[in-house]
């Protein structure tokens, strides 16, 4: 029978599933208190919460929240901590990549993950680490669906600036007619 503590936490951690944009799981056996503290510092600053959560707990508040899938079962055993992408996965994928690829001896490990409702493993949790930030991608989709009009617009300049060249030319040549 759960305990009320037990059923506050599977209560709190599906809320914050459902305000989630991702939830990276990660092994943090072995990481000293001082590490985990800058760890969470660190994650904090890309606005996502790092909690360490019982798997069967996890479970239970990911139904109906997160559709079920074999792989996500699998990767919870041992010891589990994950990091809840509040705004941006990429930005909370780079910070646990990051701290891995600065910190050579942490025994943190991403176990996988889950992305907009589909499981992630490591690998992917990894290459979605090197995906440049959102604000980035926006501004060079913006550059580029702003290229092809600029190009139009001077297009249609030069014409009208040949167009008036032309124009001018006429006249200059009317006027030194009629001057002779």
């Amino acid at each position: 029978m759960p305990t009320p503590q037990k059923e506050e936490t599977v209560s709190d951690v599906a809320e914050t599933l459902r305000n989630a944009q991702a939830a990276i799981l990660a092994d943090y056996r072995g990481l000293t208190v001082s590490q985990m503290s800058d760890l969470r510092k660190k994650l904090r600053d890309a606005d996502t919460q790092f909690a360490v959560v019982k798997n069967t707990l996890f479970k239970r508040a990911s139904e109906g929240v997160i559709d079920p899938n074999p792989q996500l079962d699998e990767t919870l055993n041992g010891p589990t901590a994950i990091a809840f992408a509040m705004k941006d996965p990429v930005a909370t994928a780079k910070v646990l990549a990051d701290y891995i690829r600065d910190n050579r001896n942490t025994p943190l490990t991403l176990k996988g993950g889950v992305v907009g409702g589909r499981f992630f493993t490591a690998d992917e949790v990894n290459a979605l680490s090197k995906v440049a930030p959102r604000e980035v991608l926006i501004a060079q989709m913006l550059g580029s669906l702003q290229s092809p009009l600029t190009s139009f617009v001077g297009t249609l300049n030069g014409i009208v600036s040949n167009f008036v060249f032309t124009l001018q030319a006429i006249a200059d040549q009317k006027q030194a007619q009629a001057d002779s």
